[in-house]
This record gives C-alpha cells, sequence and structure tokens, in this order.
C-alpha cells in the first residue's frame, strides 16, 4: 500500500514528498464551495446590506489569503509561490457558489490551495451572515478541475 500513498514513509509514516526531481510545469486547479442560506440572506449579501459590511468582498480576500497559507494549515502541502488566485461568487437559487482558481508555475500542484481558497471563503460567507442567519451551511467542497503535473488534466463531471 506504501507504493501508492506517496505520502507514506517505507515503516507507514506520513512524510512530505521530495519533490526536487519533478519538472516545473504549469499548472492550475479550481474548486467550488456551495452555500446554503434563506432567499433574504442572499439577497442581503448580492445587495451588500449585511450588517458585517460587504460579504462577498471581504470573502474574495479571505479566499485569496488562505491559498497563500495553505502549507501553514495543511501539514504535508509543499509551500507554492502562486502566480495567480480568484475567486469568485455567483448565486444559483437559494445558494451562493463559490469558485477558487489557483494557478502556479512549480514541481507540484495547486488543489489544495484552490480547495483551501474556496473553503475559507465558504466559511468566511458564514461569518459574515450568522448574525442575521446562524442556519446557514456549507454544502460542499469540492475540487472541479485542474491541469498540468504527472497526472495530467482532470476535470469533475
Amino acid at each position: 500500500m506504501t507504493d501508492r500513498l506517496t505520502h507514506l514513509d517505507e515503516e507507514g509514516a506520513a512524510r512530505m514528498v521530495d519533490v526536487g526531481d519533478k519538472p516545473v510545469t504549469r499548472r492550475t486547479a479550481t474548486a467550488r464551495a456551495v452555500v446554503r442560506m434563506s432567499a433574504e440572506t442572499l439577497a442581503a449579501v448580492l445587495a451588500g446590506d449585511a450588517p458585517k459590511g460587504d460579504v462577498l468582498g471581504t470573502a474574495r480576500l479571505a479566499g485569496i489569503q488562505a491559498a497563500k497559507r495553505t502549507a501553514e494549515l495543511i501539514p504535508l502541502c509543499h509551500t507554492l509561490p502562486l502566480d495567480q488566485v480568484d475567486v469568485t461568487a455567483e448565486p444559483s437559487g437559494d445558494t451562493l457558489v463559490l469558485e477558487a482558481t489557483a494557478a502556479v508555475t512549480a514541481r507540484t500542484g495547486v488543489e489544495m490551495e484552490a480547495m483551501t481558497a474556496a473553503a475559507v471563503a465558504a466559511l468566511t460567507v458564514y461569518d459574515m451572515v450568522k448574525g442575521i442567519e446562524r442556519g446557514v451551511t456549507i454544502e460542499s467542497v469540492q475540487l472541479t478541475a485542474k491541469s498540468g503535473g504527472r497526472s495530467g488534466d482532470y476535470c469533475r463531471d
């Protein structure tokens, strides 16, 4: 099993993978988080009328900052010199869909950075609206696409 699990050493202990011999390539990843709330709360978010201020702008900045700090949060992630991080938000029914894209030219991918950005952006939305609705839920955080690297491209159906 340890021959398939790259983050385990010969004794089965967690380790950071040595990526020093991997080629430097352009890598991108996109992740999505879905936040469900009432129509009234979503309307306040979209109108910029939430009590704590600009929910979408704050969530966007929180996601970008989180992507830059992923290696501090996820123990076996490499610190990456991110080229770009973008976080967007789109309403869909009674949900807010947050999408984070990260890009890097490096020896390892940016999937965790994109997923961390989406997750923290979603948590920030919750924090910004909990004063008007405690029942807001974060329903999912998932990788939707990646490109570059040894494993090639991936796109969620």
